[in-house]
């Protein structure tokens, strides 16, 4: 399942509650995740992950304000 999300750009959550995002999945294996962002790589464990995301559509903000 995670295989076809290499090379994509997801953000990953994990089962302690933070997450990371705005990386790229570049490979995977049994046991591990390598993740490239654009400051660090990190190697992540499977077991520490909760759920994989990937954004298909950026999410309209909504206005802060009043109209004139």
């Amino acid at each position: 399942m995670l295989a076809s999300l290499q090379g994509k750009e997801v953000t990953i959550h994990f089962i302690d509650g933070t997450h990371v995002c705005d990386g790229v999945l570049d490979q995977i294996d049994d046991k591990f995740v390598k993740y490239l962002t654009q400051y660090q790589t990190l190697v992540i464990p499977i077991t520490s992950i909760r759920t994989v995301s990937i954004d298909i559509k950026e999410r309209q903000r909504y206005r802060v304000g009043f109209a004139p």
